[in-house]
């Protein structure tokens, strides 16, 4: 596959092939954000190319700085569809007309399109590698989860039993238990979140154990 400049519209094409056998970007796989770069690449090569048509001897300091930024810029696009089409593609320099094979990226997962297919952001809450892990402030919140859970529990039990009938309250305490299980479950493993996930589970077993001898 090669990535060339046609006129001012990128075009891919396998090496060697003529003009009638190119497609755009958006014939391929790549993407609307990648196939608009590619053409806005393309915009700036071509104009950057008649300006320096029967001049490039006498290209200033600043014109040789932007004909290296167009390179560049070329090259890591080049490399972004070889990473989105798994194959090595040649890039040709619109400005010099040099070739370059560029390789797809080996951690080709990351660019996958955004926000999907890796967890967008998974390391939100992510510990840096080597950071310690905060035991006393965790123990600390899990500890007040454990009791402010436990304690709105028993009460809501306690209240029920009182004003109502046992089994009610007791498939009160199942229903507020039910909601709170499949979050605590999801957030085990979630830094910080956790800590208040193991407090709230805690607090719930210990409400349920006052809550059968409230109830028994």
């Amino acid at each position: 596959m090669e990535l060339r400049v046609r006129g001012d519209r990128a075009v891919l094409a396998r090496s060697g092939s003529d003009a009638g056998h190119e497609l755009a970007p958006e014939q391929l796989p790549l993407g609307p954000d990648l196939a608009a770069a590619l053409h806005e690449w393309a915009r700036v090569a071509a104009a950057m190319r008649k300006a320096a048509t029967g001049q490039s001897a006498a290209l200033s300091d600043p014109g040789q700085d932007a004909v290296g930024v167009v390179s560049r810029r070329g090259r890591q696009l080049a490399g972004r569809v070889a990473t989105e089409m798994h194959m090595t593609v040649q890039y040709r320099d619109p400005v010099t007309d040099m070739a370059t094979v560029v390789v797809p990226s080996p951690d080709d997962g990351r660019r996958r399109g955004p926000r999907h297919a890796r967890g967008y952001d998974q390391g939100l809450f992510q510990r840096s590698p080597g950071e310690p892990t905060p035991w006393a402030t965790g123990l600390a919140v899990s500890a007040l989860m454990t009791v402010v859970v436990a304690v709105g529990m028993l009460g809501l039990v306690s209240t029920l039993e009182r004003a109502t009938q046992g089994w009610i309250a007791f498939a009160a305490a199942v229903v507020v238990s039910g909601g709170l299980l499949p979050s605590l479950w999801l957030g085990r493993r979630v830094p910080i979140v956790r800590w208040v996930c193991f407090g709230a589970a805690v607090g719930l077993a210990v409400s349920w154990i006052g809550a059968l001898v409230l109830l028994l």
